[in-house]
């Protein structure tokens, strides 16, 4: 039986709808969210300042940005945070893709549009490479991509 993305199967007999995870269940969304506060953890420790996470450009087909923050000197620091087990296939910084930095730079030009002048800007990825119950490496690559 086939199902678009917004319906949902029901299955007899089950209390729980598939969209909604049980309680201690491990996610890709809780695997994430866990993944950005030890980011911004990482940043605020480093001396930048938090000022938004998760911004979303409003409609379908838009961009995200994991976390807004500011330096010191006042740039405004885009932030993709990319989680991942192991090492394979180039690791955490290898999965931000061409087409994730425009989606990024798409986000990052809509949340500018609040500012009658432009501070300036920078694009960072923040990798955490392996299990998140353990140790983790925390990789800060500053000024990962453009937006040229």
């Amino acid at each position: 039986m086939w199902f678009s993305r917004k319906q949902v199967a029901k299955v007899p007999g089950s209390a729980a709808s598939p969209a909604t995870a049980p309680p201690g269940q491990i996610t890709t969304k809780r695997l994430g969210d866990a993944a950005e506060a030890l980011a911004s953890d990482h940043l605020v420790r480093a001396g930048l300042k938090r000022v938004e996470a998760n911004y979303r450009t409003p409609g379908r087909g838009g961009g995200e940005v994991d976390l807004i923050m500011q330096s010191p000197d006042g740039t405004l620091v885009f932030v993709e945070v990319r989680q991942r087990k192991g090492t394979g296939h180039g690791g955490a910084a290898a999965s931000v893709s061409e087409v994730k930095q425009r989606r990024i730079i798409f986000a990052a030009r809509h949340y500018l549009m609040r500012f009658a002048t432009l501070p300036p800007c920078r694009f960072d990825v923040v990798t955490v490479q392996g299990q998140l119950d353990e140790a983790v490496a925390i990789e800060w690559l500053r000024g990962a991509f453009d937006a040229d």
